[in-house]
């Protein structure tokens, strides 16, 4: 950070490599949009570099960096009505075998991605990004705390009642229930048993 600080390019280029995947999952969550996530990435990371001298080293860059990603995506929703890609929306929605996929596992995962997906917009936006930043991107708690400013016990709540509103969904959702069994249907077959 502080090479890229002092103008060094390849500095800079290591930890845009560093970060891209990860800000870039965490804003398909929370958007459900490609295009979206790819302008907000995009837009975070050109912030992130023209204000470099502005990051404060008591703090982890990834929070910051996702902080500043949150911001851009909060002010994009408040611009814009969110709409879905009908594409990602019809390709969600409609009951369909999907020949592409050569084995029946891909199919139950796609199909279990599809629900998780659709459980986690179901969400309010906080519970949402706890989901997605716990799970997907394995943050421990107190980072979450740090970058949402809320105190951890408010994270844990959330992520809690956030985990059990998708499990309501999933079981009560016809289509979805079936593929979240179907799924961990596969993961015990796989451990023999066990899960």
């Amino acid at each position: 950070m502080r090479r890229a600080i002092a103008g060094d390019r390849l500095a800079a280029a290591e930890f845009i490599k560093a970060h891209q995947a990860s800000l870039y999952a965490y804003m398909l969550r929370m958007s459900g949009r490609p295009e979206v996530a790819e302008d907000i990435v995009q837009d975070a990371f050109v912030r992130a570099l023209t204000n470099l001298s502005r990051f404060d080293f008591r703090f982890r860059f990834s929070t910051w960096l996702f902080t500043i990603a949150k911001r851009l995506y909060v002010n994009a929703c408040q611009k814009h009505k969110p709409c879905y890609d009908s594409d990602v929306v019809a390709g969600s929605e409609g009951d369909f075998d999907a020949p592409e996929s050569p084995t029946i596992g891909d199919e139950v995962t796609t199909n279990a991605k599809l629900a998780i997906d659709w459980a986690l917009q179901q969400l309010s936006e906080d519970q949402r990004e706890i989901v997605v930043l716990f799970h997907q991107l394995e943050w421990p708690i107190v980072q979450i705390s740090e970058h949402m400013e809320m105190p951890e016990g408010t994270i844990k709540s959330h992520l809690h009642r956030g985990r059990q509103r998708m499990r309501q969904l999933l079981s009560e959702h016809e289509r979805f229930g079936r593929h979240v069994s179907e799924m961990m249907g596969a993961w015990v077959g796989a451990a023999g048993g066990e899960v």
